[in-house]
């Protein structure tokens, strides 16, 4: 059983970053440390993430005819992405982010979307193939709004499945959000979508259930060193899954990590997304089950095991107060 194969939408940006010791506040200058330029952009960062995990992902994007463009589809192409399907912008620049990262890890980031903003709905639909392959399609928010919904449009009608990061935040439509299998919002973006401030595990769940409402079966809110909410429709779990400490040298782009290293690369052939965990108790998973813990083994643990034996999921069980 193979995998299944991976769209992503979105945008492809070069990250300019300085390292200081505190993010600057408005109107003041900081002497920073280091400087130094990383290819980047939500769309990109979840492009390589499922890629170098072993997914076979096709990436739709928009650059521009510049140097920085360049070196982003040889980074693709590096990568083994399929980037035929991204569009190269004539007199357009690529996108760019400029990043500050103080010494917590923590950072703030200013986004010129230059190509991303000229991804036009034309561009899929020209892609179309591309989605009729796909088993899932990973999509954010830095691309304009028509294209986004557009892209989960033309998912509907190839019956792939949508996994959607709603960031930057913005206040999605209904009529995007009820084509979405997963989304996964922060606690900001969840507060944006449904009016509720997210700053406990209750508020997290009357999100979530506003989510559900919208149409979407899958609610998974991050939040922060608390740890995730996941709120599944089908099975009716709705858990906190506890986070655990880290080191933290950088945040910057995290999340797209996440998003595709640790869901999408777990799925055989063309299945559904089912987020199921165990609450202190056996649990049969099944191909298209995402893995959080298993058998006092961490996620990221089992992925490695499964990718080394060429197995992309089997039974197991698993206890998900261990992710």
């Amino acid at each position: 059983m193979g995998k299944c194969k991976i769209l992503v939408v979105g945008s492809s940006n070069t990250d300019l970053i300085i390292k200081a010791a505190n993010i600057p506040k408005p109107g003041e200058t900081v002497l920073g440390g280091k400087f130094r330029t990383f290819p980047g952009g939500k769309g990109a960062n979840q492009a390589v993430a499922a890629a170098r995990a072993g997914g076979e992902v096709d990436f739709i994007a928009a650059v521009g005819d510049d140097n920085y463009g360049d070196e982003a589809l040889a980074g693709y192409k590096a990568d083994g992405i399929n980037a035929s399907n991204i569009k190269i912008c004539k007199g357009v620049p690529s996108g760019i982010a400029m990043i500050s990262v103080g010494e917590s890890g923590e950072n703030a980031i200013a986004v010129a979307p230059g190509a991303n903003s000229m991804l036009s709905s034309g561009d899929l639909e020209e892609a179309e193939e591309a989605f009729s392959e796909a088993g899932i399609m990973l999509i954010q928010m830095e691309i304009p709004i028509e294209t986004i919904q557009t892209a989960i449009q033309l998912c509907g009608e190839c019956n792939t499945k949508v996994l959607l990061n709603p960031a930057p935040p913005v206040n999605l439509k209904d009529a995007i959000l009820c084509g979405v299998e997963v989304i996964s919002p922060n606690e900001i973006e969840a507060e944006i979508l449904t009016g509720i401030k997210v700053d406990s595990e209750v508020n997290a769940s009357w999100a979530a259930e506003v989510l559900h409402e919208k149409g979407i079966p899958t609610v998974v809110i991050t939040m922060g060193a608390r740890g995730v909410y996941l709120s599944d429709k089908e099975t009716e779990l709705q858990k906190l899954i506890p986070g655990f400490p880290v080191g933290a040298e950088d945040t910057t782009a995290a999340g797209d990590w996440r998003h595709a290293g640790a869901v999408v690369t777990c799925l055989p052939d063309s299945t559904i997304i089912v987020l199921r965990v165990a609450d202190n108790h056996p649990l049969n998973l099944q191909p298209g089950d995402v893995i959080l813990g298993y058998n006092g083994v961490k996620w990221i643990d089992l992925l490695n095991e499964l990718m080394e034996a060429e197995l992309p999921i089997y039974p197991a069980t698993g206890d998900a107060s261990l992710w």
